[in-house]
Parts: C-alpha cells; structure tokens; sequence
C-alpha cells in the first residue's frame, strides 16, 4: 500500500512539474511574439494611447512571468529560504516596477532611474540563472525520457535568450548606447535587448554592428553556449530508452 501511494506521488509530482514546464514556455513564446512584434510601439515611449497599452501588456505578462518562475522553482528544492528569497524578491520588483512605470498614471517618481533599473534587473538576473542551472540538472537526471524533458528543454532554451537580454540590459544600463542604438532606459531598452539576445540564439543579424566590444564577446559566448546546450540535449534526449507507454493520469499506476 505505501509503495503503491509512493508511486501515485511520484507521477503527480512529474505531472506537475511537466504543467509548470509548460506554463513556462507559453508565456515565453508570448512574450517572445508579443515583443518581437509590438516593441516599435514600447520603443517610441508612452506618448500616444496604443504604446501606453501595450506597456501595460507587457508588464502584466512580466508579472506573470516572474509567479510562473519561482512556481517552477518549487519543483527543484524544497529549500524554505531559497524559495521564500525569491518569492519576496520577485514579488518586490514586480509591486516596485508596476509603481514606477505605470503609464497612465506616476505612482512612484523615482530621482535615480539608472539606479533603479540597475537593481531592479541586478536582482532578475541572478534569479534567471538559478532557475536555468535548477532546470538543466533536472533534465540531465533520470533514466527514462519523459515529457517534461522536452518541455523543460524548450524552457531551458527560451530562457537562456531572455536571460541574456537581462544582462545586455545591465551592460546598458551601466554604460548607456553600449547596444549601439540610442533607445530609452527600462523596458524600450530591455525589449530591444531581449530582440538582439534571440537574434543571435536563432542564429539571424541582431542588426547592431555599432555594439559595444563586450557585448559583442558576450553575444558570442550565448551563441556558442545555445549551439552546446542544443548539442547535449539531443544526445542526452536521445540516448534515454523510451517506456512503452508513458502515465499521463496517476491512477494509471495504481
């Protein structure tokens, strides 16, 4: 019997994680789309009616975005502090960026912007490679290829574009043009950041020949890193013996 309720939480918990995973990788590709397509109107400011929309839209789906993280993060450890840091870390920056780039209304003048935005995405960072390194090894343990592997591949990979494009941001926001464009601070930057990170993970022209030195050498270090993370996961994916049939419901081990 106690075998048998081992079993059934160990597929409830794989389900879960494979629905995280999941979730994860839906609001990236959204963000993804959203960004690469409707960035025109973040870039231009918050001046006419559409851009203050689609500045909202973008916020919400960063909130979104950041809950859907430290779900995720659960998953990996069941250490208190880790998952309790991130969670108020992670709700601060959402409560403080909402506050201060509200478009309709200035909730929170800030007087030190380049400050702001430097601990705002200072603390994002970390946080996205912590989850990145927790995913990687989750999908390189096992024996057995399941689906939240490949859901959590995609999501691995995804986030390694978006990741890159937090530290871009912060190479920016430090030295200001370093991307080569002249583009406002905070989310016109970071949008045009994230865009040239997945250029160059896609293997197309970011369109910035004018970037500075480091970024350039770090752009080579994401393209180098997304082709070996693609690598390694083919091999990994692709050497673990598939079961006969895959559980999709955990009454089915009963």
């Amino acid at each position: 019997m106690l075998k048998t309720i081992l079993k059934k939480t160990g597929i409830e918990l794989l389900l879960e994680k494979q629905k995280d995973y999941k979730n994860v990788v839906t609001m990236q590709i959204v963000i993804i789309v959203f960004g690469l397509t409707l960035s025109e109107y973040i870039i231009q400011g918050t001046s006419t009616s559409l851009s203050k929309f689609v500045t909202t839209l973008f916020s919400f789906f960063g909130a979104l975005y950041a809950f859907l993280l430290w779900d995720l993060l659960r998953n990996f450890t069941s250490y208190k502090p880790l998952i309790n840091t991130f969670f108020v870390v992670l709700s601060g920056i959402v409560v403080v960026g909402t506050l201060v780039e509200f478009p309709y209304y200035t909730f929170w003048e800030v007087p030190d912007r380049q400050l702001y935005l430097l601990i705002i995405h200072g603390l994002l960072f970390p946080i996205e490679v912590t989850v990145i390194a927790f995913a990687i090894r989750d999908i390189f343990s096992g024996s057995i290829l399941t689906p939240d592997k490949l859901w959590g591949s995609a999501c691995v990979f995804l986030m390694i574009g978006i990741s890159f494009g937090s530290l871009y941001d912060l190479i920016c926001i430090v030295k200001p043009g370093s991307l080569g464009i002249e583009v406002a601070s905070g989310l016109p930057n970071y949008a045009e950041c994230v865009t040239h990170s997945l250029s160059i993970l896609g293997g197309a022209d970011p369109g910035h020949p004018e970037a500075s030195k480091l970024i350039r050498n770090i752009s080579v270090i994401e393209a180098v890193w997304g082709n070996l993370f693609v690598v390694l996961i083919i091999g990994k994916l692709m050497g673990l013996p598939r079961p006969d049939k895959q559980p999709t419901k955990p009454n089915e081990l009963i």
